[in-house]
């Protein structure tokens, strides 16, 4: 037996549970089932593999309309961020000033290097504060940008509609867009920044510890000897390469353990999220105890994944803790023989120790920022998927697959030689022929999952499985209400006028709107804000949809199941009222119930054929007096039909 779609495009298996969410359980981006043990996902393989697609994500900002900006602001960060290193270079000669006067008991100088030390704190907070509040606005605009570009990607073509009818096409991309995207920015900047101020502080430091270190003499067996010059660069260099490495080889499964820490976190706030959106059906279920259960497993992984990270970040602390507390002794030790030979005084030998700190903090600045460049590829990677599917998206759309849509040359709409798919490919609707008038009123009817409300979306142009073409009418306005009306979170004035601007319809209208779908109570309430579909009954949602019909009076209106909610008085009136205030509208509904039949003056049904594609066919139109009495347009001839 064929798999039907629901109402929301999906299997009927996966949205019965509303704890579904879109694509989690696969653990790559492009809906593949990554293995962690494969040598082709260690993190250095998976850095290089990363990098183009990150230069393609970060590239474009800076050549784009806000670039002078950008460039501007960058360039004053980095100049802030080299006038520190700068600081750092003052105070480190200031220690050996300082200290040496101490040695020296040497009061004048002592007091000269407090007095010095008063300007280069204030300089180095001035600075500092500077470098992350201009970073600070150089991020906002750099996400603000990004994210205005994501979301015109996702919500073009219908890519947002598109990616959730194929399972795995990409997963959580509300989270891509809102969170993804800041990490993006601030961890590029921050690690950008950082390693371009170690780098200069490496290249600074490193000749002033060279001056300080003077020479090393290593005895290789009883004749030969090495002579070391600079021998605290040296020391300063296998340290930091040591602890590199070692950093590495201990947290390099953290790559893995953050980006599956973020889906996990999405599963399991995306199934909070779909409960609360349906709690009604959930009640009167009584499905709390399964929910419950639900929430656990996901909770479950949150957990178990937060244990994996803490023991991984257990034996990377044990390391990191201690060596960064060796490197306050270290350079001591090393350093010491000089000073007790006397070739170094107090303030030589604090300099040289701050030098060689910061030659190693340069050097470490992997081991530092480790933490960061994991969460960067993870982000960098679920983006990069991201951007793939939307990329798959567009290029489908550029193609003209499917359904093809065109403009006709006259007043109708004309459906020709269509075939729908479901998203797996198996047929569903083959050979659909029809016609549709200026004033018709059409009534299409079959069995439930028989692809009704499929035909209703490839007329919106919205369905991709398929091939055929429609044929619209140019320059008209068409309205399409689905069985579960969309209503944006804001005040109702927003609610009722959607998609239309809410100050681009009086409140009168509005009003008088509500009033005529059966909704007086609420036509005094146009300013007050909520989540109105969680306040407000189906049948209530409904009306407003109708009541939306009322006000943007569209030349051609498509229902499908729009009024499923309302009692059949509810349902007679609404029809009338669209009969009455949209005389010339075209309708085209589709439903189950019978009573549907005298407000339409054509009926055509979806008709089964055994395990094949079904088809379309049109059956006896209502009476003449039927369509006089409700206003229908008569037409000499029905246009014909081909299933």
């Amino acid at each position: 037996m064929r798999k039907r779609l629901n109402k929301s495009g999906q299997k009927n298996s996966a949205v019965a549970n509303p704890r579904g969410s879109a694509g989690s359980n696969l653990d790559s981006t492009d809906g593949q089932v990554v293995t962690s043990n494969s040598t082709e996902n260690s993190p250095t393989t998976r850095l290089r593999r990363l990098l183009p697609s990150a230069w393609a994500m970060i590239r474009p900002y800076w050549s784009s309309e806000d670039r002078w900006a950008a460039w501007g602001l960058l360039l004053v960060v980095v100049g802030l961020s080299l006038a520190m290193v700068h600081m750092s270079v003052l105070f480190n000669q200031w220690n050996n000033a300082f200290y040496t006067a101490l040695q020296e008991k040497n009061n004048t100088v002592f007091l000269h290097q407090l007095l010095r030390l008063s300007w280069l704190v204030g300089l180095t907070i001035f600075f500092a504060v500077y470098q992350l509040y201009l970073n600070q606005m150089l991020e906002i605009r750099w996400r603000r940008w990004l994210t205005e570009r994501y979301l015109r990607a996702w919500l073009a073509n219908g890519a947002y509609y598109r990616m959730q009818l194929v399972a795995g096409e990409t997963d959580n991309p509300d989270q891509r867009i809102a969170e993804d995207v800041h990490l993006l920015v601030s961890h590029t900047l921050g690690l950008f920044i950082g390693g371009m101020r170690a780098l200069v502080s490496l290249v600074a430091f490193v000749a002033i510890l060279w001056a300080l270190s003077g020479t090393l003499t290593v005895f290789v067996g009883w004749s030969f000897s090495i002579i070391l010059p600079g021998y605290m660069v040296w020391a300063a260099i296998l340290y930091a390469i040591a602890g590199t490495w070692l950093t590495h080889w201990i947290g390099r499964p953290l790559v893995r353990l953050n980006y599956d820490k973020q889906r996990c976190e999405a599963d399991f706030r995306f199934g909070l999220v779909r409960f609360r959106e349906n709690t009604e059906g959930v009640a009167l279920y009584r499905g709390e105890a399964d929910e419950l259960r639900g929430f656990r497993e996901r909770f479950e992984a949150v957990v178990m994944n937060w244990w994996d990270i803490m023991r991984r970040q257990k034996r990377l602390t044990y390391f990191t803790a201690g060596y960064g507390q060796a490197a306050w002794i270290f350079p001591s030790v090393v350093a010491a023989p000089r000073y007790f030979r006397g070739n170094l005084t107090l303030g030589g030998l604090m300099q040289t120790i701050g030098a060689f700190s910061q030659v190693q903090t340069s050097l470490s600045f992997f081991i530092d920022s480790y933490k960061q460049i994991a969460e960067w590829c993870s982000v960098v990677e679920r983006l990069s998927g991201f951007e793939s599917a939307l990329e798959r998206v567009r290029i489908q759309a550029a193609a003209g697959g499917g359904v093809r849509r065109a403009d006709g040359g006259g007043t109708d709409l004309t459906v020709e030689g269509v075939d729908l798919y479901l998203p797996d490919g198996q047929p569903l609707i083959a050979n659909v022929n029809l016609s549709l008038l200026r004033g018709d009123t059409v009534l299409l009817g079959g069995a439930s999952g028989s692809g009704k409300s499929t035909l209703f979306r490839a007329i919106a142009g919205i369905w991709p499985f398929g091939r055929g073409e429609i044929r619209g009418p140019r320059g008209t306005q068409v309205l399409f209400l689905p069985q579960k009306p969309y209503l944006p979170i804001g005040t109702l004035r927003e609610v009722v006028s959607y998609p239309m601007p809410a100050d681009g319809v009086d409140d009168p209208t509005l009003r008088e709107a509500l009033e005529a779908v059966g909704l007086p109570g609420l036509a005094g309430r146009l300013g007050e804000a909520g989540h109105w579909a969680l306040q407000l009954s189906p049948g209530e949602q409904q009306r407003i949809a109708f009541a939306r019909a009322v006000v943007q009076k569209p030349d051609w209106l498509f229902l499908d199941e729009a009024t499923s909610a309302v009692d059949e008085a509810t349902e007679a009136r609404l029809y009338r009222l669209v009969r009455e205030r949209l005389a010339g509208t075209t309708v085209f509904s589709v439903g189950h119930r019978a009573t549907l039949r005298p407000f339409h003056s054509r009926q055509l049904l979806v008709r089964a054929n055994g395990n094949g594609p079904s088809s379309i066919v049109e059956v006896t139109a209502v009476a003449e007096s039927a369509r006089g009495n409700l206003g229908v347009p008569k037409h000499d001839k029905v246009p014909a039909m081909a299933g």
